[in-house]
């Protein structure tokens, strides 16, 4: 059965149709609606599996996707935006870096260790974020101590013979012993100090805390070229170490930072993290596997580079079939892990790989190339619109930043003039040319006053002509 986490996940998916989930990407990409279909259908069928009967559940593989297209067309973008909308464990790998050493790569399961970390943090944020209010509390509580210590106890000897305890009556004629009015004098400075604690104005104190001294702090097991998982063996050999403290003298935000970590630590428990983690990366894991074309070699030849990118395949197979993979945490089974692939193959074809691979990647898409129309929209329509995002640094300074419709179509027109003249990399070439456009903008924006800054097809014209007609000058564009 799924932890209730998982559960909760899974649920949410069941008010995410196909069509919702295709509103939802159209928000931050355009166009590429194929691609989009098509990864929303593979996502619903995750919950329709899970509604199916428990005999033929484990039997339904997920439909693996091979997206085809030029770079800068939504590839990567689709896949980021479909694990966070879902909330399901997400890592991006390019297949490229698996042929970086040896004939046979790296080692192609560390991308499902990789997974299962990231699924860790998703699970460990959300279990913070639960209990959150009550760490503050704790930790402000202990704050509170480093700052005014608690005041000593008398300690409970019987008195010598002729000897009393100190009592001081007060005007009213009340009697009270001394360790109490010190206790009272304690609360009451302890409650003014928590209320400038609460304010804020203590933050630069400082404090002296014990903090834990790693025993194996001085060994790197994790340098370039040392064997996979020597990082993991330097965490596990940790916790046979004896656990060592040492004192430092930091500000209370220091302090509260460290504080709030070791609540955090009492109060989740960390098996049951992982075991909501495996269990999210089984049932709603997503591997993004990026430049996948790069590893496709072409049929007939031998040696060379493509006996490095055929091992690469051959490693990958079982990872995408279905197998077990030993992880720190545990075994984790990628049966049902949802793989998506991408590449532009301009130079080999989804046919150059393996056949067995080939067969694990049954969704083929292909996205198209971007047009001027396109960059128009890219630039008006989402939500992260580049517009946006530059119009959102410039109010930053106090000063309004506005594109005039004609001056969005002059940059979308010279972006894709030179995506023709130059190599194509499709909406990437938009923030090159806004970062040329706007250069001097920002760089003049906290001397030049609060005056609006306003962008049309003139001011585009003239700032980007001598880069987009001049081929010695590309270089300032990419």
């Amino acid at each position: 059965m799924p932890a209730n986490r998982t559960e909760q996940v899974l649920a949410r998916l069941a008010d995410l149709t196909p069509r919702k989930i295709v509103a939802e990407l159209d928000r931050y990409i355009v166009g590429q609606g194929d691609a989009k279909k098509a990864v929303a259908i593979a996502l619903r069928n995750r919950w329709r599996r899970q509604r199916a009967p428990e005999g033929i559940r484990e039997e339904i593989a997920p439909n693996n996707i091979i997206l085809i297209g030029p770079t800068g067309v939504g590839k990567t973008e689709i896949a980021r935006r479909l694990a966070k909308l879902t909330g399901a464990p997400f890592i991006k790998v390019e297949a490229s870096k698996f042929t970086e050493v040896g004939y046979v790569g790296r080692d192609v399961e560390g991308m499902v260790r990789d997974l299962a970390e990231s699924a860790i943090d998703m699970v460990r944020h959300e279990r913070e974020h639960d209990v959150e209010d009550l760490a503050n509390d704790r930790v402000d509580e202990r704050v509170l101590d480093l700052l005014l210590p608690p005041p000593t106890e008398p300690a409970p000897a019987a008195p010598a013979d002729g000897a009393s305890s100190v009592f001081v009556v007060s005007p009213t004629g009340g009697v009270t012993q001394e360790h109490d009015l010190a206790r009272e004098r304690h609360k009451r400075t302890r409650d003014k100090l928590k209320q400038l604690l609460l304010d804020g104005q203590l933050e630069q104190r400082e404090v002296e805390i014990e903090v834990s001294a790693s025993a194996v702090s001085g060994m790197d097991f994790a340098q370039q070229g040392a064997p996979e998982g020597m990082g993991n063996f330097a965490e596990m050999l940790e916790q046979f170490m004896p656990k060592r403290t040492k004192k430092r003298t930091v500000t209370v935000a220091e302090a509260r930072r460290i504080l709030l970590d070791e609540e955090y630590d009492k109060l989740i428990n960390h098996d049951d993290v992982v075991a909501d983690a495996l269990d999210r990366v089984e049932k709603l894991g997503i591997i993004f596997l990026d430049e996948i074309d790069k590893i496709a070699g072409g049929k007939g030849e031998m040696g060379g580079p493509d006996v490095s990118r055929e091992g690469v395949q051959r490693d990958l197979l079982p990872i995408v079939e279905g197998s077990n993979v030993q992880t720190k945490y545990g075994l984790v089974k990628t049966d049902h892990v949802l793989f998506i692939a991408a590449g532009a193959f301009h130079v080999s074809k989804p046919s150059d790989l393996i056949p067995e691979l080939q067969g694990r990647f049954p969704i083929r898409v292909e996205l198209k190339s971007l047009t001027e129309a396109d960059f128009v929209r890219i630039m008006t329509e989402p939500e992260n619109a580049l517009t946006k995002q530059y119009a959102a640094l410039v109010a930053a300074e106090g000063t309004e930043l506005t594109f005039t419709d004609d001056g969005i179509a002059e940059v979308a027109r010279t972006a894709a003039h030179v995506n023709a003249r130059m190599e194509n990399i499709g909406a990437r070439r938009l923030h090159t040319v806004m970062t040329t456009l706007l250069e001097d903008v920002l760089y003049d924006l906290p001397e030049r006053g609060t005056e609006a800054v306003k962008v049309d097809a003139r001011v585009v014209r003239e700032r980007l002509k001598a880069i987009s007609e001049d081929e010695d000058l590309r270089k300032y564009i990419l």
